[in-house]
């Protein structure tokens, strides 16, 4: 179900602004239009002096669904500068599972420019397929062009399942394509199975802020689409002798391309210490660290371990350190080798970030702190008296 706006009946009067309780009303050239906020109130709806805004049943198929003409699990490759991400091979470990189970084909999809060697490689982590295409216009990421080309794949060759990382390429540009060739999409998805009975994808992710754990099905549509997190998947190992085709697509074709956007220059962050979701080792703070100031020992901790700085969202929401280091349920997900949490409490969104960590060390002055409950090591104390005792002990291992 969804309200929509019919743009040639609305006279513009703006009437529907103010009975949207959710600000989810917008005026675009004229006319009324429907935003993401929407909860389906229908507040518009009797507002609506001419009965431009409606309550639109969505598309589904019926039962009579001919999942046969479905087959083929795919995964979406994303590169960025011409080098697979490394959630790729994650999703080629899953995808492999599902291909076992359903006895389908597993293929990587990759879009890029001179990039033939990349995509022989995903032969070795387990792709009996590769769809590459190859064209200077999908070198870098623009989500129209990207989105245009994929879901021409999926209408041309029908693949039952499709799967991309919950990255910001794959939370860009994949909603997109699962609108377009009319399809549902779960997001941020942990666990992935098959129904054993009708053949279905179990997609599991976590809801309610991370206190239950949801799976999803989709029935009645095809493709079945999900993104996964990163670091939540084994991945798959490397092997040389696995044999695969690779499908080099050479050009597309401009006319049916989304390009009504240019990349124009790319600008990455430039941080002291190793990326986040790649770290072996983590050292994240939290409200226990008592300002932005504390996060100084943070760092040192993190650069005597050659490690990258995390914090909880509590942290983050108060301005205390960008968005781009959060750990948790509305950050990042992450599996390092060792997760050492200062001052963290251990609130369900954060655990669900990190709690697949191989060890984790607490360090917290509250005894009774649910971090412990989690934690390999515990540590309680003032992180301000610990820490520096850590930091001289690494440094004094290396003789520095």
């Amino acid at each position: 179900m969804a309200v929509v706006v019919i743009p040639e009946q609305c006279n513009g009067c703006e009437a529907c602004l103010a009975s949207c309780p959710y600000d989810a009303i917008e005026m675009v050239d004229g006319a009324a239009w429907i935003n993401e906020k929407c909860t389906l109130c229908l507040a518009c709806i009797e507002s609506c002096p001419v009965q431009a805004i409606i309550q639109e049943e969505s598309r589904i198929e019926g039962p009579d669904l001919d999942k046969n003409a479905y087959s083929g699990i795919w995964v979406f490759a994303e590169q960025r500068n011409g080098k697979i991400s490394t959630v790729v091979m994650e999703l080629l470990g899953a995808g492999r599972k599902l291909a076992e189970k359903t006895g389908e084909k597993l293929t990587a999809v990759l879009l890029g420019h001179e990039m033939e060697e990349p995509a022989r490689e995903l032969v070795h982590y387990g792709a009996d397929e590769v769809l590459y295409v190859d064209d200077p216009l999908l070198a870098r990421f623009n989500d129209g062009p990207y989105s245009s080309v994929l879901s021409g794949l999926i209408e041309e060759h029908r693949p039952s399942i499709v799967l991309a990382g919950a990255t910001f390429m794959g939370r860009s540009f994949i909603p997109m394509v699962a609108s377009r060739v009319n399809t549902g999409l779960t997001a941020d998805c942990t666990a992935l199975d098959i129904d054993p009975e009708t053949g279905d994808l179990l997609q599991t992710r976590p809801a309610f802020g991370g206190n239950i754990m949801a799976t999803i099905v989709c029935p009645r549509h095809r493709p079945q689409m999900a993104t996964v997190r990163h670091k939540v998947m084994a991945a798959a190992p490397k092997d040389p002798h696995h044999k695969g085709e690779v499908h080099i697509i050479s050009g597309v074709d401009e006319i049916k391309i989304d390009d009504r956007t240019k990349v124009l220059e790319v600008v990455e962050e430039i941080l002291d210490t190793v990326n986040l979701a790649e770290a072996d080792i983590i050292v994240s703070g939290g409200r226990g660290l008592g300002g932005p100031e504390g996060f100084k020992i943070i760092e040192e901790l993190a650069l005597a371990l050659n490690g990258a700085v995390g914090a909880s969202r509590s942290v983050v929401d108060a301005g205390w350190i960008p968005y781009s280091h959060q750990v948790g349920q509305t950050g990042k997900t992450v599996q390092p080798k060792m997760y050492i949490a200062c001052g963290i409490s251990g609130a369900v969104q954060h655990l669900a970030g990190m709690q697949s960590s191989d060890i984790i060390v607490a360090i917290n002055k509250d005894a009774d702190a649910p971090i412990f409950e989690v934690a390999t090591y515990g540590l309680v104390g003032d992180v301000f008296q610990i820490i520096p005792e850590i930091i001289r002990s690494v440094n004094a291992s290396r003789g520095q």
